[in-house]
């Protein structure tokens, strides 16, 4: 399912509103709790950029656990 802008505005209306049912056009969709809800607007977000040909980034990050001499 491809995501719209009105989507986004819709799921961050209810995490700011603490709702767990939002209306989409013609469905209606009711989250189990926020955490749901935020991991929804992650991947609407993700969605909308990739609609808008931004590449996804990948981070990379080194560690180092010697003995630091």
């Amino acid at each position: 399912m491809a995501f719209t802008q009105q989507d986004l505005d819709a799921i961050n209306k209810a995490i700011a509103r603490g709702e767990r049912v939002i209306q989409y056009a013609d469905r209606r969709v009711e989250y189990r709790n926020i955490s749901e809800l935020i991991a929804a607007r992650h991947l609407a977000i993700s969605d909308l950029s990739a609609q808008a040909g931004h590449a996804k980034t990948r981070q990379h990050r080194m560690f180092h656990a010697g003995k630091g001499i």
